[in-house]
Protein backbone atom coordinates (compact mmCIF):
# COMPACT_ATOMS: atom_id res chain seq x y z
CA UNK A 1 0.00 0.00 0.00
CA UNK A 2 1.51 3.31 -0.49
CA UNK A 3 0.93 4.31 3.31
CA UNK A 4 3.24 1.43 3.70
CA UNK A 5 5.92 3.63 2.01
CA UNK A 6 8.26 6.14 2.79
CA UNK A 7 11.41 8.22 1.23
CA UNK A 8 14.93 8.32 2.60
CA UNK A 9 15.88 9.80 5.72
CA UNK A 10 12.19 9.36 7.11
CA UNK A 11 11.39 7.36 9.96
CA UNK A 12 10.44 3.42 9.23
CA UNK A 13 7.67 2.76 12.07
CA UNK A 14 8.02 -0.39 14.32
CA UNK A 15 4.35 -1.69 14.54
CA UNK A 16 3.15 -2.04 18.38
CA UNK A 17 1.18 -5.63 17.06
CA UNK A 18 4.70 -7.07 15.93
CA UNK A 19 8.04 -8.06 17.81
CA UNK A 20 9.15 -9.25 14.40
CA UNK A 21 9.68 -6.51 12.23
CA UNK A 22 12.24 -7.50 9.82
CA UNK A 23 14.35 -6.05 6.93
CA UNK A 24 14.88 -6.91 3.26
CA UNK A 25 17.13 -5.16 1.42
CA UNK A 26 15.93 -4.83 -2.70
CA UNK A 27 16.57 -3.47 -6.15
CA UNK A 28 13.60 -2.15 -7.67
CA UNK A 29 13.42 -2.10 -11.60
CA UNK A 30 10.88 1.11 -12.69
CA UNK A 31 9.37 0.71 -15.63
CA UNK A 32 9.51 3.04 -18.38
CA UNK A 33 7.12 1.91 -21.21
CA UNK A 34 3.94 0.06 -21.09
CA UNK A 35 3.37 -3.36 -21.99
CA UNK A 36 1.77 -6.97 -21.61
CA UNK A 37 3.16 -10.37 -22.46
CA UNK A 38 6.26 -8.80 -22.90
CA UNK A 39 8.84 -11.31 -24.50
CA UNK A 40 12.04 -11.80 -22.67
CA UNK A 41 14.03 -10.38 -25.41
CA UNK A 42 12.33 -7.26 -25.35
CA UNK A 43 11.86 -6.73 -21.38
CA UNK A 44 14.88 -4.21 -21.17
CA UNK A 45 12.88 -1.61 -23.78
CA UNK A 46 10.79 -1.46 -20.69
CA UNK A 47 12.77 -0.49 -17.99
CA UNK A 48 13.34 3.40 -17.26
CA UNK A 49 15.39 2.79 -14.14
CA UNK A 50 16.46 1.71 -10.79
CA UNK A 51 16.42 2.55 -7.06
CA UNK A 52 16.17 0.96 -3.31
CA UNK A 53 13.48 -0.91 -1.74
CA UNK A 54 13.81 -1.80 1.69
CA UNK A 55 10.64 -4.28 2.69
CA UNK A 56 9.96 -4.04 5.74
CA UNK A 57 7.73 -7.51 6.85
CA UNK A 58 6.03 -8.05 10.07
CA UNK A 59 7.18 -11.98 9.51
CA UNK A 60 4.47 -12.96 12.71
CA UNK A 61 1.60 -11.50 10.50
CA UNK A 62 3.17 -12.82 7.05
CA UNK A 63 3.04 -15.99 8.17
CA UNK A 64 -0.87 -15.80 7.47
CA UNK A 65 -0.41 -13.68 4.69
CA UNK A 66 1.80 -12.43 3.40
CA UNK A 67 0.20 -8.43 2.04
CA UNK A 68 -0.87 -8.26 5.85
CA UNK A 69 2.98 -8.98 6.55
CA UNK A 70 4.06 -5.96 4.20
CA UNK A 71 1.62 -3.26 4.41
CA UNK A 72 1.62 -1.79 7.93
CA UNK A 73 1.85 1.46 8.26
CA UNK A 74 4.68 3.50 7.34
CA UNK A 75 7.24 0.24 7.64
CA UNK A 76 8.88 0.21 4.05
CA UNK A 77 11.06 2.64 2.20
CA UNK A 78 11.71 3.66 -1.19
CA UNK A 79 14.11 6.03 -3.02
CA UNK A 80 16.53 8.17 -2.15
CA UNK A 81 16.02 8.25 -6.27
CA UNK A 82 15.47 6.90 -9.26
CA UNK A 83 18.49 6.41 -11.80
CA UNK A 84 18.03 6.00 -15.30
CA UNK A 85 18.47 3.11 -16.90
CA UNK A 86 21.06 4.18 -19.59
CA UNK A 87 23.66 5.23 -16.51
CA UNK A 88 23.59 1.99 -15.47
CA UNK A 89 25.81 -0.21 -17.82
CA UNK A 90 25.39 -3.58 -16.97
CA UNK A 91 22.41 -3.34 -13.58
CA UNK A 92 23.12 -7.09 -13.03
CA UNK A 93 26.76 -6.01 -11.96
CA UNK A 94 24.92 -3.77 -8.82
CA UNK A 95 25.88 -4.94 -5.51
CA UNK A 96 23.25 -4.82 -2.86
CA UNK A 97 24.79 -4.09 0.87
CA UNK A 98 22.09 -4.12 3.57
CA UNK A 99 23.75 -2.25 7.03
CA UNK A 100 21.78 -2.73 10.68
CA UNK A 101 23.97 -0.23 12.75
CA UNK A 102 26.71 -0.30 10.35
CA UNK A 103 26.86 -3.67 10.51
CA UNK A 104 26.40 -5.76 7.24
CA UNK A 105 23.68 -7.69 7.27
CA UNK A 106 23.27 -8.57 3.46
CA UNK A 107 25.39 -8.54 0.43
CA UNK A 108 24.89 -9.68 -3.01
CA UNK A 109 25.89 -8.71 -6.37
CA UNK A 110 21.97 -8.84 -8.39
CA UNK A 111 24.12 -11.68 -10.73
CA UNK A 112 23.65 -13.63 -7.60
CA UNK A 113 19.57 -13.29 -7.72
CA UNK A 114 17.52 -16.23 -8.84
CA UNK A 115 16.05 -13.83 -11.29
CA UNK A 116 16.94 -11.47 -13.93
CA UNK A 117 15.41 -8.43 -14.84
CA UNK A 118 14.40 -9.46 -17.83
CA UNK A 119 13.04 -12.46 -16.55
CA UNK A 120 10.61 -10.69 -14.05
CA UNK A 121 9.34 -7.66 -16.45
CA UNK A 122 8.48 -10.80 -18.75
CA UNK A 123 6.91 -12.83 -15.42
CA UNK A 124 5.00 -9.41 -13.82
CA UNK A 125 3.73 -8.59 -17.62
CA UNK A 126 1.78 -12.08 -17.84
CA UNK A 127 -0.25 -10.63 -14.87
CA UNK A 128 -1.13 -7.67 -15.57
CA UNK A 129 -0.30 -4.54 -17.93
CA UNK A 130 2.47 -3.10 -16.96
CA UNK A 131 3.06 0.95 -16.79
CA UNK A 132 5.25 3.88 -16.57
CA UNK A 133 5.77 4.85 -13.85
CA UNK A 134 5.18 0.97 -12.10
CA UNK A 135 8.05 -0.63 -9.79
CA UNK A 136 8.83 -4.46 -9.65
CA UNK A 137 10.92 -4.96 -6.35
CA UNK A 138 13.27 -8.02 -6.81
CA UNK A 139 13.50 -10.16 -4.09
CA UNK A 140 16.06 -10.32 -1.34
CA UNK A 141 19.63 -11.31 -0.67
CA UNK A 142 20.42 -14.01 2.28
CA UNK A 143 21.06 -12.26 5.51
CA UNK A 144 17.37 -11.02 6.48
CA UNK A 145 17.13 -10.79 9.82
CA UNK A 146 14.72 -13.65 10.43
CA UNK A 147 16.75 -15.91 9.15
CA UNK A 148 19.64 -15.25 11.48
CA UNK A 149 20.48 -17.45 14.65
CA UNK A 150 19.34 -16.20 16.73
CA UNK A 151 17.09 -13.80 14.86
CA UNK A 152 17.78 -10.32 14.30
CA UNK A 153 14.44 -7.53 14.48
CA UNK A 154 13.92 -4.21 13.91
CA UNK A 155 13.79 -2.24 17.14
CA UNK A 156 13.48 1.83 18.14
CA UNK A 157 16.25 3.83 17.50
CA UNK A 158 17.92 1.50 14.99
CA UNK A 159 19.67 2.80 12.00
CA UNK A 160 19.00 0.93 8.32
CA UNK A 161 20.69 1.44 5.06
CA UNK A 162 20.71 0.05 1.95
CA UNK A 163 23.26 0.89 -0.49
CA UNK A 164 23.46 -0.44 -3.67
CA UNK A 165 26.10 0.52 -6.38
CA UNK A 166 25.34 3.23 -9.03
CA UNK A 167 21.96 3.99 -7.46
CA UNK A 168 23.46 5.16 -3.59
CA UNK A 169 22.11 5.06 -0.03
CA UNK A 170 18.89 4.52 1.55
CA UNK A 171 19.12 5.10 5.70
CA UNK A 172 16.09 5.10 7.63
CA UNK A 173 15.74 5.43 11.37
CA UNK A 174 13.34 2.95 13.11
CA UNK A 175 11.15 4.57 15.55
CA UNK A 176 7.92 2.58 17.70
CA UNK A 177 4.48 3.23 17.07
CA UNK A 178 4.22 3.59 20.92
CA UNK A 179 4.90 6.67 23.32
CA UNK A 180 5.64 9.30 21.02
CA UNK A 181 8.41 7.15 18.92
CA UNK A 182 9.76 5.47 22.18
CA UNK A 183 9.20 1.93 23.53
Amino acid sequence: LPSSMVGHGQPLVKPQASNRFDFEGEIVVVIGKAGRHIALEAAMEHVAGYSILMDGSMRDWQQDSVTAGKNFDPSSAYGPCIVTADEIEDPHRMELVTLLNGVEMQRAHFADMVWGIPALVAYVSTMCQLRAGDAISTGTPSGVGNKRLPPVYLQTDDMLSVEVSGLGVLRNPVISETRGGRE
